[in-house]
């Protein structure tokens, strides 16, 4: 196997056949040409993709030069020439975030569990930010399963300081409401502090001793801020705990060199025993309660990356909004598809009111599912701000589909007011009937926040074409009668031979022509109650619920020429037919005997 001092260019190069080998190492991130964000490296993602089992990744972070390397490689078993490496011997040093290509397989609960290895660019290395080393740090422990935090001989203020992006993560998304999925989980911490002697306190002694809190009688904000870290890694619980590694040989530059009995006893011995911990700790990476497979872990990396240069630094609250960004969308599309269901048009008071019950259940849903307590806020206030946009939407459109409704509406009562002014028989009855259907079923079915302005137009129209009806109907009903009853004249002489019915109908005619003309004006007879008790009677036969005169005048007088024309030729066939042949009966008194030649 060749060493490992090839350039980036040349490991990139060599990737597929190592990885048919299985004996790789490449970045999965890397710093972008400002080193000051972090961007991702394709060729190795794609490799990650391809495991179909729950990942499990173990990731190292620490000081500039801290050995992170070269604890990776004794937790593989590896040397320095074969796995990651290490900075003291190399001119190449970690960029970025590496993984050994190779995945330990373990068995958790019965589930086969892929481990990666994660090598870390160490923080507080020489020409790069305060923000990039942040981002590293806080990329690890979003990522990882486990997280070592390897440090040298002691604990300082800073490596505290340093968790406070952890903390915060911890507080969002591991404080789930007991009986709920965990949304998403922290790493575990493992405190790794290597030491030259084991005399005297203990590793967790340190931990617990470093973690107190700071005196601070005269109100610091500073101390204030520490001790708030403090107290928030106390949230933690179980989920951190503590070991200690002494050197492994004073001769440091040498480490790579040196095999496993040239190494301190006591250094090997509890390497071994930090392999154990590590193996009876590590856990699936999980996400809202699923294990993460090789692309769900990759599509987790690369929405936490986005998240993370986010901004000039990165934040809580910016990773709790693009992680929230793919549960607000599915919210707001259930909120979307309650809202079409409803079928508009709708009065403004329903959907106001299927608003609020839409919107209260996309808020339920997205408080069972969404990512941290406190800086999730913001995507809430997102949320109900895409909402209300969407509801003015649902606004637009139903005023649309209000007009459109009663707007046809208006139009089918506006033709059928058309329609009843020019009536063949005029009929104020048939006029009201019509009248009164168009504005009940107007007031049924014009519903929306259109309704209003189309009800006015309604009443004016509607008022006006009864005003019309009115000022003719009279007019129209005197020249109807008279037509009426010299019609009757002739059907009582000629047809029927009813004297009564031609008497009747001369007398109205004369009263129609003789008997206003000579006593009142056309106007002044509309007010007389004779005319009145004519204008009843008229509506009567006219028109009825069982009998529209208007419409089956025609067919009605057809029928009856047919058959009066009928019974008068049938009648007089028969007649003749009687005379010609007549029947001869036998009578009393009368002889029956046949008639002599």
């Amino acid at each position: 196997m060749k060493p490992n001092g090839w350039s980036l260019c040349s490991r990139q190069q060599s990737w597929s056949l190592d990885v048919i080998l299985g004996v790789i190492k490449f970045p999965i991130v890397e710093p972008d040409v400002s080193h000051t964000k972090l961007r991702l490296a394709k060729e190795g993602l794609e490799v990650i993709e391809r495991i179909t089992t729950p990942i499990a990744a173990i990731a190292v972070i620490g000081p500039y030069r801290s050995g992170k390397s070269f604890l990776l490689n004794q937790l593989l078993s590896l040397s320095c020439y074969e796995g990651f490496g290490v900075g003291h011997m190399r001119d190449t040093k970690t960029k970025g975030i590496w993984v050994w290509g190779t995945p330990l397989e373990l068995d958790k609960d019965g589930v086969k569990t892929s481990v990666l290895y994660l090598d870390t660019e160490g923080f507080e290395s020489v020409g790069t930010s305060n923000v990039y080393g942040d981002r590293i740090f806080a990329l690890a422990t979003i990522m990882s399963s486990l997280l070592i935090y390897n440090l040298p001989e002691t604990i300082r203020e800073a490596d505290i300081s340093r968790l406070s992006f952890a903390v915060e993560l911890a507080e969002e998304f591991y404080g789930r409401v007991k009986g709920q999925d965990i949304a998403f989980e922290p790493a575990k911490l493992l405190w790794l502090i290597q030491r030259d002697f084991l005399q005297g306190k203990s590793v967790q002694q340190m931990v617990d001793e470093a973690l107190q809190r700071v005196p601070n009688k005269d109100g610091d904000k500073n101390i204030d801020r520490v001790n708030q870290i403090r107290e928030s890694l106390a949230i933690m619980g179980d989920n951190n705990t503590t070991f200690s590694l002494p050197q492994p040989h004073l001769q440091r530059t040498k480490l790579c060199d040196m095999k496993d009995d040239e190494l301190d006893p006591t250094y090997v011995e509890n390497r071994e025993k930090l392999k154990e911990l590590v193996a009876s700790i590590i856990r699936p990476k999980i996400l809202q309660g699923v294990p993460l497979n090789g692309k769900q872990f990759v599509s987790f990396l690369e929405q936490t990356l986005e998240a993370l240069n986010k901004g000039e630094i990165p934040s809580t609250g910016s990773l709790v909004e693009v992680f929230n960004k793919g549960i607000l969308e599915r919210c707001l599309k259930l909120y979307d598809h309650r809202m079409e269901e409803l079928g508009l048009p709708l009065p403004e008071h329903s959907l106001g009111r299927a608003h609020d019950e839409s919107k209260n259940e996309a808020i339920k849903v997205f408080d069972e599912q969404h990512f941290g307590r406190y800086h999730a806020k913001q995507s809430v206030d997102k949320l109900d701000e895409e909402i209300d946009k969407e509801y003015k939407k649902f606004i637009f459109a139903n005023e649309y589909q209000s007009s459109k409704l009663c707007e046809a509406l208006y139009t089918k009562c506006e033709d059928k007011m058309d329609q009843l002014q020019v009536l063949r028989l005029p009929s104020m009855a048939k006029f009201n009937a019509g009248f009164l259907q168009c504005n009940q079923s107007f007031e049924v079915e014009c519903i929306g926040p259109s309704k209003a302005k189309y009800e006015q137009r309604m009443m004016k129209m509607l008022s006006k074409a009864r005003s019309l009806f009115i000022k003719e109907y009279n007019n129209r009903l005197f020249n109807w009668l008279v037509v009426f009853s010299l019609v009757m004249v002739v059907v009582g002489r000629f047809v029927v031979k009813l004297i009564f019915l031609e008497s009747v109908a001369w007398i109205l005619f004369i009263f129609l022509e003789a008997y206003t003309r000579m006593f009142w004006s056309a106007e002044s007879l509309y007010y007389n109650p004779v005319w009145h008790f004519i204008v009843a009677i008229w509506e009567a036969i006219v028109y009825s619920p069982f009998l529209d005169l208007d419409r089956w005048a025609v067919p009605i007088v057809v029928i009856l020429a047919i058959f009066l024309l009928y019974r008068r030729c049938y009648g007089r066939s028969k007649h003749g037919t009687r005379l010609l042949l007549p029947l001869y009966k036998h009578r009393k008194g009368v002889s029956n005997r046949p008639r002599s030649d």
